[in-house]
């Protein structure tokens, strides 16, 4: 289970380095993740959004993902499930993030 956990920290880093191209804020903290599952077999399962259904970079942004969480030392396989409910809001925005934005 620890192994589980250090994991989905590394996910979590890594996805922190990932921008939505029309905002400067990484799509973790923009709140466009919504579920991490790390796997037993180390099959890891993302389900995100995006800030747009008609985002037109959505294609990249969703391989952007797959690519990088690939790529962590462990990660044997990388599912990622758009969704579009619920939808995404400011809300969803961390409070670091909003700070960033001027926002708090």
């Amino acid at each position: 289970m620890e192994e589980l956990l250090s994991l989905e920290a590394k996910i979590v880093a890594t996805l922190k380095g990932i921008y939505d191209p029309e905002i400067p804020i990484n799509i973790y903290d923009l709140g466009l993740i919504y579920n991490i599952d790390c796997q037993e077999d180390n099959t890891v399962n993302i389900t995100m959004t995006l800030t747009a259904p008609s985002c037109p970079m959505a294609e990249d942004l969703v391989e952007n993902v797959r690519y990088a969480v690939s790529q962590i030392d462990g990660v044997r396989q990388v599912n990622i499930n758009l969704v579009f409910e619920p939808v995404w809001n400011k809300d969803m925005i961390s409070e670091e993030a909003l700070l960033q934005l001027d926002l708090l």
